[in-house]
């Protein structure tokens, strides 16, 4: 869908320019007679995701629509056109490393004002140039707590087991082939959330990383585990893979994450067969040199006019390969470029209603869905995610995808004990009667069984 900005101003200097004071007299050469003198029998406009959600069900009348209630790392949100027309204009057209500041001040500035919004929403002191994902920054936060736990030879890593699979899977990863570095899991309670009693004792741990939310939708206690890693001399490592619930939730840095990542793809990145995504990361001023990435700065060129180029560059490209902090060689510029767009068409207004909206259509599908036999799992505060269970809940969920509905993710993969759960993801893109829909074909399904 086209975006065509034209403002007020802009009309106003067309006109102007035409010789015209009004835009009626671009009509003024039809007769009279033949201009209609009332209102087009039509329905009145739509905004755009009422357009967009009733061209799609046009559409869907020739050929078959999924409706999935699939979160779990990746989410469906409303995109605004604005979006893609600004993202696509020819000044970032090339959205690769801005090596040289004298042709690359829009790219520049606006991986700055990316820098900005994410320490603003991760409520962190510092912000670098974005990664490739929410799960390669989790596992680079891991290795910075590793450097600079490494003069008192911290080399264990608390990972929440309600930290989402695939995250914990690529810390490991990256974990897998450094020489005394452990990796232990800590359990989640019936709350859902990390259960830090049972984290054990006797290691000298250099960071704890917990989800916020965590993989179930629930929000993590962040304050706690703050008081937690502050015990055992550790650094807290917070993992938000939903980055609308930063507009709802408090700043994990402002609870005490030391270092805070996020994956944007929820804010100005479509559903996009597995990617591309966008890493945030941010962390401690005092942690500034440690960080990886890369990071942009303001100056003044020799003018003294305003002037942005690259200020910090730790990846072994630019730096001796034994002082640098990461081999991460680009940042995802041009998709850092449409989640900055995004966040700043809607404001913090914006996306904060857009945030409670979201955890209102959860709380709607839940209720739905009790009805239907389903209950919550975990009594933990959620965003717009939860875990259901009720019997026969996988094979109820294999019925619904032959009927063209994803109703949420089965657990049992990951999570043997929920083996008859299933996490449901509800946000803007789901309307009332997609919930309804659910929850009706969710009881028709059940009662087939029966």
């Amino acid at each position: 869908m086209d975006f065509t900005p034209h403002t007020e101003t802009d009309v106003a200097e067309m006109l102007t320019a035409m010789g015209l004071s009004r835009t009626a007299e671009l009509f003024g050469h039809i007769p009279a007679d033949l201009r209609l003198s009332r209102p087009l029998a039509i329905p009145p406009g739509l905004s755009e995701p009422d357009l967009r959600a009733r061209l799609a069900a046009l559409a869907s009348r020739d050929r078959a629509e999924t409706l999935s209630f699939v979160g779990a790392g990746a989410y469906a949100h409303f995109v605004p056109a604005a979006v893609d027309a600004l993202a696509s204009r020819s000044e970032f057209a090339t959205a690769y490393t801005p090596y040289q500041p004298e042709v690359s001040q829009g790219t520049l500035q606006a991986i700055f004002e990316f820098q900005t919004i994410s320490s603003i929403l991760l409520g962190v002191e510092v912000a670098n140039a974005s990664m490739y994902d929410g799960a390669s920054a989790a596992a680079e936060a891991v290795l910075m707590a590793l450097r600079l736990g490494a003069r008192e030879e911290r080399r264990t890593v608390l990972v929440a087991r309600s930290l989402h699979p695939g995250v914990r899977q690529t810390i490991a990863t990256y974990a897998s082939d450094l020489e005394g570095v452990e990796i232990r899991e800590i359990p989640f309670g019936p709350d859902g959330r990390v259960d830090l009693a049972r984290a054990g004792g006797g290691e000298r741990p250099a960071c704890v990383v917990v989800g916020y939310p965590n993989f179930f939708g629930v929000v993590e206690d962040l304050r706690a585990a703050a008081a937690f890693a502050r015990e055992a001399g550790a650094l807290l490592v917070s993992v938000t893979l939903e980055p609308l619930a930063l507009g709802w939730l408090t700043p994990p840095g402002a609870l005490g994450a030391d270092i805070a990542v996020a994956e944007g793809q929820g804010l100005g990145l479509p559903m996009a067969w597995g990617g591309p995504g966008v890493g945030l990361f941010g962390t401690r001023e005092r942690f500034l040199r440690a960080m990886p990435g890369r990071l942009v700065g303001e100056t003044v060129d020799l003018e003294g006019r305003r002037a942005f180029c690259l200020t910090l560059s730790t990846r072994e490209q630019h730096i001796r390969r034994e002082k640098a902090t990461s081999n991460i060689c680009t940042n995802h510029s041009l998709c850092a470029l449409a989640f900055t767009v995004c966040v700043s068409l809607l404001g913090p207004r914006g996306l904060h209603d857009l945030a409670r909206l979201n955890a209102r259509k959860l709380r709607y599908a839940v209720a739905r869905l009790r009805e239907s036999g389903l209950a919550e799992v975990f009594s933990g505060p959620t965003f717009n995610e939860a875990v259901l269970r009720g019997p026969g809940a996988p094979a109820t969920w294999e019925r619904l995808l032959r009927r063209g509905i994803v109703a949420g993710l089965p657990l049992g993969r990951w999570y043997p004990e929920l083996a008859d759960a299933i996490l449901v993801c509800a946000t803007d893109v789901h309307r009332r009667t997609d919930v309804d829909r659910l929850a009706s074909e969710w009881s028709a399904a059940k009662a087939e069984a029966a």
